[in-house]
C-alpha cells in the first residue's frame, strides 16, 4: 500500500520507518530542511513543503495513495491536509495533542477517518489507523519482532481448526487467545477459532503477512475492511 505521511518529526518519522519494514511504500512532506535531510538520508522519498497546501500533497501522490497520516504537532496543519486529502478519496488519519479540550476530539473525528493521540498510542496507534483491518500491532518487542492481534474471520483458512492445528510459520507464535465475546487468556490446544475470535501472536515482520493469510485471510484495506 502507499501511504503520504505529513510531518518528519518524532511520531511522523517512526511511523513511517514501521509501515516501510512491513512492505509499503511511504512519501513524507515536511518543511524543516533539517527534518527532510534526516528523512531522506533513513532512505525515505520526501516532498519539502507545507503538507496544507494542495499541491504539494499532489506532488506527494496523495490522488494515488491508499491513506494519510496528518502526524505533525501543528493541528491546523493536520486538519487542513486531512480536508485536502478526503476531496482527493482518501483515507485520513489527524494526529491530536492531548492538550486539546475532549469537545475538540469529536468536532475534528467527525470530518476525518480516524484520530490518534500519539502521546497514549505512538506510532504503533498511527500505523493501526492507517492500516484499518482485523489486525492491530500491540507492541514492537524488537527491531524486527511484534506482538499483534488479529481477529478471526468469514475467510480465515483456519477458521474450526483448533490452535494445535494452526501451523503457523517457524518465526511466529500463538501468546494468548480469546473467544469473541470472552477475555484473552493462554491459548490451550483444543481452543477452537471461529468468526470474531482473537489471538495475539509474537511475530517476525518477515512472516507477519503469512501469519495474517493464515490467521484473518483478507487482505487489507484502508476502509477497514477486505478487498
Amino acid at each position: 500500500m502507499r501511504f503520504v505521511i505529513i510531518g518528519a518529526g518524532r511520531v511522523g518519522l517512526r511511523t513511517a520507518r514501521v509501515l516501510r519494514d512491513e512492505g509499503h511504500q511511504i512519501t513524507l512532506v515536511e518543511q524543516n530542511r533539517d527534518r527532510v535531510e534526516r528523512a531522506r538520508e533513513d532512505g525515505f522519498e520526501v516532498v519539502e513543503g507545507d503538507g496544507s497546501r494542495e499541491e504539494v500533497l499532489v506532488e506527494a501522490g496523495i490522488e494515488d495513495a491508499d491513506g494519510l497520516g496528518a502526524l505533525t504537532a501543528d493541528l491546523n496543519v493536520n486538519f487542513a491536509a486531512c480536508s485536502i486529502a478526503k476531496y482527493h478519496h482518501t483515507w485520513t488519519v489527524l494526529r491530536v495533542d492531548e492538550d486539546y479540550r475532549e469537545e475538540v476530539y469529536h468536532k475534528y473525528a467527525d470530518e476525518v477517518d480516524e484520530v490518534v493521540y500519539p502521546e497514549r498510542l505512538g506510532a504503533l496507534g498511527a500505523k493501526n489507523a492507517l492500516l484499518g483491518g482485523s489486525v492491530r500491532a500491540i507492541a514492537d518487542i524488537a527491531q524486527n519482532l511484534q506482538v499483534v492481534l488479529m481477529t478471526v474471520t468469514e475467510e480465515s483458512p483456519m477458521r474450526g481448526y483448533t490452535i494445535e492445528e494452526v501451523a503457523l510459520p517457524a518465526n511466529a507464535r500463538i501468546l494468548a487467545f480469546g473467544k469473541a465475546d470472552k477475555p484473552m487468556g493462554l491459548p490451550l490446544s483444543d481452543d477452537s477459532l471461529e468468526v470474531g475470535d482473537r489471538l495475539a501472536v509474537l511475530a517476525d515482520f518477515d512472516v507477519l503477512e503469512e501469519a495474517r493469510q493464515l490467521i484473518v485471510g483478507e487482505k487489507l484495506a484502508p476502509e477497514g475492511g477486505a478487498v
